[in-house]
């Protein structure tokens, strides 16, 4: 069954090309890692909330926009495997020191789609 890791950050506005590039970049070692699909949207209708919301959750500031991605894998084994090797290739290492955004406000979380159309 496939599995799905998705992610929430907030994106200085001006860093928008940046952000496409680096996420360009990062297409192939994902894909190498297991990836099967991997999804990046840039904010365009993201409404404040009255209780929380997307903005809040990334402690968004005012000239940030939120990027909502996710990339799927064939199984949750197989991306569990490829966190592994995420953490310990320096190519990630090195495309975490030149980041386009703060990565430590960013939200994360794995999970097993249960409707797919």
């Amino acid at each position: 069954m496939k599995y799905v890791q998705g992610f929430v950050a907030a994106v200085p506005a001006a860093n928008k090309e940046i952000y496409k590039a680096h996420a360009n970049e990062a297409v192939a070692l994902f894909k190498e890692f297991g990836v099967t699909r991997m999804v990046e949207c840039w904010e365009d209708d993201v409404p404040d909330g009255q209780v929380t919301d997307f903005r809040r959750a990334v402690q968004a500031k005012p000239d940030e926009k939120i990027v909502f991605s996710w990339f799927e894998f064939p199984s949750k084994e197989v991306r569990d495997e490829a966190n592994r090797k995420m953490m310990s290739d320096p190519r990630m290492q090195q495309m975490g020191e030149k980041m386009p955004f703060d990565g430590k406000r960013m939200i994360f979380g794995g999970f097993v789609p249960i409707l797919d159309l």
